[in-house]
């Protein structure tokens, strides 16, 4: 059984990201303050990853209207995401900052890490203001994510920080009905 992180803190961190063509400092510090979504991948220059990172970067403006930054991770180094940012047409259109995880702290820190492989699992983290993990997705290596998915998480979890005693019934989208839990709803659903 795997310990849950979801409403635990990020735990601190310093790396270096490529991001709109320089290497900028990323530490946990950066997470606060506003929503946040951190995407694992195992490795730049493979297969699946580059279809996930061009689907986040044609959610990303949607993701950024919502007051939200993505920082996508892998154990590569930061001199590699420039390397694949500048050779692939598809990492290419990226705007988010691409963080470098080669000692595997952070995949560490998220419960990621393939420690024989010394890569990442692809997983996914929306993180509120306040730092704390409110969506953990994991998935095999061979399955990939989406991106449009993702932006309903976040859009449920922004809307219940927002809305004390209402939650999202499973495929809410903005604009329809929620739930107040109350003893009237038990058995009625």
């Amino acid at each position: 059984m795997f310990p849950t992180i979801i409403n635990t803190k990020v735990q601190p961190f310093k790396a270096t990201a490529y991001h709109n063509g320089g290497f900028i400092d990323v530490s946990d510090a950066d997470l606060l303050g506003k929503w946040s979504v951190v995407v694992f991948y195992p490795a730049d220059f493979t297969f699946v990853c580059p279809t996930e990172l061009g689907d986040m970067a044609d959610h990303y403006a949607q993701l950024q209207e919502m007051g939200v930054e993505v920082y996508s991770v892998s154990t590569d180094t930061h001199f590699t995401h420039k390397a694949w940012h500048d050779t692939s047409d598809t990492i290419g259109k990226i705007q988010y900052p691409m963080i470098g995880d080669p000692t595997g702290r952070i995949s560490r820190n998220f419960g990621v890490m393939i420690e024989e492989d010394g890569l990442a699992l692809r997983g996914t983290f929306v993180i509120n203001p306040e730092g704390e993990i409110k969506v953990a997705e994991l998935h095999d290596l061979g399955i990939g994510r989406s991106a449009k998915e993702l932006v309903r998480k976040v859009q449920a979890a922004q809307y219940v920080a927002e809305h004390d005693g209402e939650v999202c019934p499973a495929a809410w989208q903005p604009g329809e009905a929620t739930l107040s839990p109350s003893l009237d709803l038990v058995g009625k659903i």
